[in-house]
């Protein structure tokens, strides 16, 4: 168990923010969380000169500095364009129906989806129904509403994903929006645009227990195509264009930064003062920073996220950086490898401040 004075130390570090340059504490503070120590330690010159670096450690070292620039560590990344998808019914059942959503060519490369919003039509239950079970399901009654994604895999099998779930009053009717941006999110990690989205929709009991009122069997929703197919179910995709609302890439070091851009910034260790005969390897490294503005969209997502921050330069893909230090043992002193994470700065995104990280869809 780490001492409670080193808990604290640790704590009190200043942590960069997504993006912004690393300072001379960051580094030292990451050094000093990987070895566990509460200081960085004094190592004679003399002692550092005669320490010969074994070919082991050497090439533990090499292959972490090869894997640490082809494996990328991804943070959150988000991107208006509102595009509207009819979708059909595949099967249903008594309270479960599975809808399928055609998406090829609709988030086309170059954009990043926002949001995904499901609206369903609520059928109104018939006044004649709602005075007959009047003491049955009173004027609170409700019914949960949950929407899975479902994944079916190449060996046939199926596997669901719950991406939202709440309760609706059995005494309203009118469109129901649920987030799938999950869903979508997922579906997009397949990396196949021509298989369909499908959704599976479940109308549940409010409540569990014997005792739970069955308001959900009067819960319909308009599936076929009525009123001139205003009330299918329909799917709202958020999404930007990158062209405009992306990063650029690497800044123009011979140009004012005007946009969201990775700038170069060398951090020499040997010029560092608790670096000296400490750090072995490397002298110094290229890390980056993201600077310049975003353009801001010209609507703000008011559905699930009302309170998301304006979309800020940020990292969305690191890389670690492997170093060599001398670990003093008693009198002695010998080399060991430490890699540090997040290190490295490799891309910049222009993303809204508060928007949730998608999960990794598992095989």
């Amino acid at each position: 168990m780490r001492p409670l004075w080193l808990c604290w130390a640790l704590w009190a570090l200043p942590m960069a923010g997504p993006g912004s340059a690393l300072t001379e504490e960051q580094v030292l503070g990451r050094l000093l969380q990987q070895l566990q120590l509460s200081s960085a330690p004094v190592v004679a010159r003399a002692e550092a000169e005669e320490l010969v670096i074994p070919a082991q450690v050497r090439a533990q070292y090499v292959a972490l500095l090869q894997r640490s620039h082809g494996v990328h560590s991804r943070g959150k990344r988000f991107s208006q364009k509102f595009r509207e998808v009819a979708g059909r019914v595949l099967a249903s059942e008594a309270s479960t129906h599975l809808l399928v959503f055609g998406l090829e060519q609709r988030l086309p490369p170059g954009s990043e989806l926002v949001q995904a919003v499901l609206r369903l039509f609520q059928e109104p239950v018939p006044r004649a129904a709602l005075r007959r079970h009047e003491r049955q399901f009173p004027r609170g009654s409700q019914a949960r509403v949950s929407v899975e994604w479902l994944r079916v895999r190449d060996d046939g099998s199926n596997r669901t994903s719950l991406v939202d779930s709440r309760p609706v009053s059995i005494h309203e009717s009118g469109w129901q929006a649920f987030d799938v941006t999950e869903a979508v999110a997922f579906w997009q990690q397949l990396g196949r645009p021509r298989q369909p989205l499908l959704l599976q929709v479940s109308v549940q009991r409010g409540q569990l227990g014997p005792a739970a009122s069955r308001a959900h069997q009067l819960v319909r929703f308009a599936w076929q195509a009525a009123a001139g197919g205003q009330r299918e179910p329909q799917l709202e995709l958020l999404a930007l264009d990158l062209k405009d609302y992306g990063a650029q890439g690497d800044c123009d070091p011979g140009a004012p930064v005007t946009r969201c851009c990775r700038q170069e910034m060398y951090i020499d260790l040997q010029g560092l003062r608790w670096a000296q005969n400490w750090v072995l390897e490397p002298p110094g490294f290229l890390t980056y920073e993201c600077v310049g503005p975003c353009q801001q969209p010209q609507e703000s997502l008011t559905f699930k996220w009302p309170f998301l921050g304006p979309r800020q330069c940020i990292a969305s893909e690191t890389a670690s950086l492997p170093v060599i230090v001398a670990i003093k043992e008693g009198d002695r002193a010998r080399p060991q490898v430490v890699s540090l994470p997040n290190m490295r700065v490799q891309k910049c995104s222009c993303a809204s401040d508060g928007a949730p990280v998608p999960r990794r869809l598992e095989p």
